[in-house]
């Protein structure tokens, strides 16, 4: 089995067809049950942000896999695969497992060296855990994924300008509001994470009054307590937006929940000297963009926000790419040493079923040994075997893991005719969490 990944995001697709494809949290299982039902996908983990939708997949056959996983997103986004084929990645074997480490490590983000993606991931593993999608491939991989960006936060300073979608969104706006926004009274509509971010970033600056909407007045109350913001439900935006001057949409919902029309109106009771500055974090987005064409309004988008990615030292990136090098070579490594794990088994398990033959045809001709002289003689035997085998088992993990290492264990299997249909069940087994989980 190896490791395929089919996505697209923003450095691939505009917003328009990012916003089709994006997954709700409650349609995950969904996406996740069709494509567990490909008989060429068995491993699944769906990753969907701001700006990615990604499935990371252990496939049995290359092809056909990634026609299946193509066809979802086509019939999602309501398009042609051959038009969305124009906007998707993928990644094989090796490369999905470089890709993974890069997106983990914030390589791979709008905002470089962003750490938000960490828990993203995460969150994603957990999910598909809950609905029984990753193996062991999928286990390992994101396990190592994780480490990777652990590492890279930790021994660079990548992240040191405070890297995520949120901070660079609110650089970007105090910008073009020509002002800072300290002191200014701002609202977050949506209470997920991205949300809480939001809240934390502001808070921090510091805004004044902040307030936070969400449809479940409930959970932006318990939200809220957490920053000293002001928790109201979803009918008091827009007469809220007549007195705040930055307002931060991040909810899910599946279309505009704030309209032109109905800012329009805001802004006319605002007047002209009082901008108001909008930043759609959402996917799809939440704010109707003709918005941004009406006087007095700013409004800052996933789009915008590659103009905010705040520089990072020449030296900072090379050390995060050696981290995420030595990393999937590691990762490498284990996968191919585990590809052969079932003929070194196999192996074992032949030379110690022929021993066990041989001493059992023994013990009727030499009638005369003591149970203590059979019992030396049974762990001379087996000791010379062992002893014989050893080399050539180590040997061939070693060769494992280089490019094409596996042909080793091939040969072996040919010469020896060796049965690791039963060893090499143990990919496919369900795992449960992140050893730093546990």
């Amino acid at each position: 089995m190896n490791a395929l990944v089919v996505g697209l995001s923003y450095r691939t697709a505009p917003v328009s067809v990012l916003e089709r494809v994006a997954l709700a949290p409650d349609e995950i299982p969904v996406i996740t049950r069709e494509l567990l039902g490909s008989r060429h996908v068995a491993e699944v983990v769906v990753l969907s942000t701001c700006n990615r939708i990604e499935v990371y997949a252990g496939v049995t056959a290359f092809h056909p896999a990634l026609n299946d996983i193509a066809d979802l997103f086509a019939k999602r986004a309501g398009m042609n695969r051959s038009v969305l084929a124009d906007h998707l990645y993928m990644h094989y074997d090796a490369e999905a497992a470089r890709h993974a480490l890069q997106v983990a490590a914030g390589l791979d983000s709008m905002v470089l060296g962003e750490a938000q993606i960490l828990g993203q991931l995460r969150d994603a593993y957990t999910m598909a855990t809950e609905l029984g999608s990753p193996g062991r491939l999928l286990h390992e991989l994101v396990q190592h994924a994780l480490r990777a960006g652990k590492r890279v936060h930790a021994e660079t300073g990548i992240d040191r300008a405070g890297q995520n979608v949120v901070s660079a969104a609110l650089q970007l706006g105090a910008l073009r509001f020509g002002t800072e926004l300290t002191g200014r009274p701002a609202l977050v509509l949506g209470a997920g994470a991205m949300g809480s971010l939001a809240l934390a970033r502001l808070r921090r600056l510091p805004v004044g009054d902040l307030y936070l909407a969400n449809r479940s007045l409930e959970r932006a109350e318990r939200l809220a307590a957490g920053y000293d913001a002001t928790p109201i439900s979803v009918d008091q935006v827009y007469p809220l937006l007549r007195q705040v001057d930055v307002m931060v949409s991040t909810t899910a919902s599946p279309g505009h929940v704030i309209r032109v029309e109905q800012i329009a109106d805001v802004v006319r009771d605002r007047g002209s000297d009082r901008p108001l500055l909008l930043l759609d974090l959402a996917m799809p987005r939440d704010i109707d963009p003709a918005a941004g064409d009406l006087p007095g309004v700013i409004l800052i988008g996933i789009e915008q926000l590659t103009e905010a990615m705040d520089a990072v030292t020449v030296a900072d990136l090379q050390a995060s790419e050696r981290i995420v090098a030595e990393e999937l070579s590691n990762h490498l490594a284990e996968v191919r040493g585990g590809e052969v794990a079932p003929t070194v088994a196999a192996l074992r398990t032949r030379a110690d079923e022929v021993v066990s033959a041989e001493l059992r045809r023994l013990w009727p001709r030499l009638p005369r040994l003591t149970e203590s002289e059979q019992a030396e003689v049974n762990r001379t035997v087996r000791r010379v075997v062992q002893r014989l085998l050893h080399q050539p088992s180590v040997r061939m993990r070693e060769l494992a893991s280089e490019p094409g290492g596996t042909r080793y264990a091939d040969a072996l299997r040919e010469l020896f005719g060796l049965d690791t249909e039963g060893a090499s069940t143990a990919d496919t087994l369900r795992v449960g969490p992140l050893e730093d989980e546990a």
